[in-house]
């Protein structure tokens, strides 16, 4: 058996996440939450922990918050001997399989993420915009419409191609709008809107990947000790040599997760182990690739099924 950690993106955060995990390795927590106040310039754990679902979906705080909850899944899995041999993240997922493949250090980690959140979170103040799931419907199709309506003026674009039957798009309100009408009408069985106020990995983005690309040029990024996986090539990376430029194309381009995923099943993996809050990437993972395993750690409970899973 061949296992890959996937981690999560954004969206999948909610309140109290993490906790369990917490008070199960709390000398290891520690240092993880320590590494996240050094970076931050506001108390993290405190707004996970006790904070609203709407302070906590704010980008600048949702990426930094998702990504801690990661790595405590992460450090669990490792207390408990679960070995692999590569990484995937969904979106802002790739900077916990950064840490967890020896791209960055865990402090390196927040910094990089720091200044992701805020660049994003200044584009989107910016450059206001709408995202949505077309479900049942293929991603060439989806594509399509998006093209048609982005020719006749309206910004909107496939950015993340998740699974066979579901694809994301984004753009501008009114275009969202449109676009998810005329999916319904081509045979969608859904169109829903995503709880976000931005257009994430979109053009609409290109401003915070500049921003972005700045602030990490210097940035001590590293080859990986196992196979890393890009959603910007849709493939495993094996060229680090400019990872800022990655990292920031990563910013304005579509997630290409559905072909991440199949070139690992290609790589002989064949237990997929998500790590951070929710079970989406899971869930991925069963509508695209066939005889595999799947299970998600974000709790106790969920980190022993995983741990029955794989034994």
């Amino acid at each position: 058996m061949k296992t890959a950690f996937l981690f999560s993106g954004q969206g999948s955060q909610y309140p109290a996440m993490g906790k369990e995990l917490f008070e199960a390795y709390p000398e290891k927590a520690k240092t993880i939450l320590e590494a996240a106040d050094k970076a931050l310039d506001f108390d993290l754990w405190t707004i996970i922990q006790n904070g609203s679902a709407e302070e906590l979906a704010q980008t600048r705080v949702s990426q930094p918050a998702i990504f801690t909850i990661s790595l405590l899944a992460l450090m669990a899995a490792k207390e408990n001997g679960i070995e692999y041999e590569g990484v995937a993240g969904h979106s802002l997922g790739e900077y916990a399989a950064m840490v967890a493949s020896g791209i960055l250090t865990l402090e390196e980690g927040y910094a990089a993420i720091k200044h992701r959140a805020n660049a994003m979170d200044k584009a989107a103040k910016a450059n206001p915009g709408a995202m949505a799931a077309v479900i049942g419907l293929s991603a060439e199709k989806v594509s399509e419409i998006c093209d048609k309506i982005a020719a006749e003026g309206d910004y909107v674009s496939a950015v993340n191609f998740n699974s066979p039957v579901q694809t994301v798009i984004a753009g501008t309100k009114e275009a969202i709008e449109k676009a998810s009408a005329a999916a319904k009408e081509a045979g969608a069985k859904r169109a829903l809107p995503l709880a976000v106020s931005a257009a994430f990995h979109s053009e609409l983005m290109k401003s915070a990947a500049e921003e972005f690309k700045n602030a990490v040029k210097d940035m001590n990024f590293k080859t990986p000790d196992i196979k890393f996986y890009s959603n910007v090539i849709g493939a495993e990376l094996t060229d680090f040599s400019d990872m800022p430029e990655i990292m920031s194309k990563h910013i304005c381009s579509p997630v290409r997760f559905t072909d991440e995923l199949n070139a690992m099943k290609n790589d002989g993996f064949d237990i997929f182990l998500e790590l951070g809050p929710g079970k989406v990437l899971t869930g991925l993972v069963s509508k695209t690739l066939k005889d595999v395993k799947a299970a998600n750690i974000e709790n106790t409970e969920t980190l022993k099924s995983a741990l029955e899973l794989i034994r």
